[in-house]
């Protein structure tokens, strides 16, 4: 059993999400930065749709009841077990803490998502399918709260070394198909310039502060449906990055759709961002 002694601004258990649902109104959910949380269940032998903890910014403070094998990966930030920072040689992402240990992640330096991987997998009641917390709708487990204990399952694996986190940081570069609605704006306005990440994205979409688009179409538009990647641009002109707890529907135009969203999750507000089309 795992106690929340501090759970940090938002801290959530991620999985690879529910795909396969939108029909029904539920998005896939998930893990943001997907790749570290495979890394980090690889590293302490679970499969790698093993349920985890994803940490935003300000990391979170834990308690084991019994001693795990543990792995953070994603952001970087500094790694405490009991008050001492973890010795980490060539950046190993792979610790244990003891039976009655306390693992503390600090603010992170760089990026904004940490993944806490445990031998076992966070072992919280599936909901569809999925352990992950869905921030929009509500389903899945609620998000942590100081107190709150989490349940640890049976280690299955053995522990693999094999990968490297990714590099954090810098201009991101993010490739886009226009349409469906590009025909409803002068779309070479997305790339003339950089956007900024702005303060208010979250894990529903990053929103974007730059050049506004100029709509050459201004009429209304009944609800469609959205994916994973869809860029929406409301009334202001400020293109929104559909993120994985995005609705299924929406009634702003999607300009274009970005193709792999995973750098923004380690985006902080400011970074620059620029779209490159695709084919």
């Amino acid at each position: 059993m795992i106690t929340v002694l501090r759970a940090g601004p938002l801290t959530t258990v991620q999985d690879l999400g529910r795909p396969g649902h939108a029909h029904l109104g539920v998005p896939r959910s998930g893990a943001l930065d997907e790749p570290a949380l495979r890394l980090a269940n690889r590293f302490v032998g679970n499969p790698d749709d093993a349920a985890g903890l994803e940490t935003t910014l300000l990391g979170c403070a834990l308690r084991f009841a019994e001693a795990a094998l543990v792995a953070v990966t994603g952001a970087v930030a500094q790694v405490d077990v009991n008050g001492r920072p973890v010795e980490r040689p060539h950046g190993q992402q792979l610790f244990e803490v003891p039976a009655g240990g306390v693992l503390d992640i600090k603010r992170a330096s760089r990026g904004v998502r940490s993944y806490i991987a445990v031998a076992g997998g966070i072992n919280v009641e599936p909901v569809l399918g999925s352990r992950s917390t869905d921030t929009l709708s509500g389903l899945g487990p609620a998000r942590l709260i100081e107190g709150a204990d989490l349940p640890v399952g049976v280690p299955s694996g053995a522990p693999s070394l094999v990968g490297e986190p990714a590099r954090i940081g810098g201009e991101l570069v993010l490739g886009i198909r226009l349409g469906p609605r590009d025909d409803w704006f002068e779309s070479h306005g997305l790339f003339g310039s950089a956007y900024q990440i702005s303060p208010l994205s979250n894990r529903v979409g990053a929103r974007l502060a730059g050049n506004a688009l100029t709509r050459r179409d201004v009429g209304e538009l009944p609800s469609e449906g959205v994916v994973l990647g869809a860029v929406q641009v409301p009334a202001d002109g400020q293109p929104i990055i559909f993120l994985a707890d995005h609705p299924t529907t929406g009634g702003y135009p999607v300009i274009g759709v970005v193709d792999d969203v995973t750098p923004l999750a380690q985006a902080r507000p400011g970074t620059s961002v620029r779209f490159r089309e695709l084919d």
